[in-house]
């Protein structure tokens, strides 16, 4: 299946989503913020990379934004995961340059077929 990076700080959260998509049969690397995504990414080199927005150390968007300044990441899609749902939040998402911004909660399956989706859309 693909690599797929998360950076969530919520330790109860991050296992779940981890938990999840490593059933769905991907392989997955945990991180508890957006710096550490940032230094774990051009190690994994991920299918897609799944963050949470607001974080210690570095926001998800701060992370974003590094990451589709950098030519050997940029490819890479990013999907915010957050339960700030109002459009300014979703607009800063987008505009950090991240694919998508699902809100939190969600059910396993839905975040799976969602992945699935955004992954056959990069061709992977």
């Amino acid at each position: 299946m693909a690599r797929i990076l998360i950076a969530e700080d919520e330790p109860d959260i991050r296992e779940l989503v981890a938990f999840t998509l490593r059933f769905a049969g991907h392989e997955v690397t945990a991180t508890a913020n957006g710096e550490e995504a940032y230094q774990q990414a051009p190690k994994v080199m991920p299918d897609i990379i799944l963050m949470d927005v607001r974080m210690p150390r570095m926001t998800g968007y701060d992370a974003c934004r590094l990451m589709k300044a950098d030519p050997v990441l940029k490819h890479i899609p990013v999907v915010f995961l957050s339960a700030k749902g109002q459009d300014s939040e979703i607009q800063t998402g987008l505009e950090a340059g991240a694919e998508e911004y699902l809100l939190k909660p969600f059910a396993p399956d839905q975040l799976t077929e969602r992945i699935k989706t955004i992954l056959a859309k990069f061709g992977k």
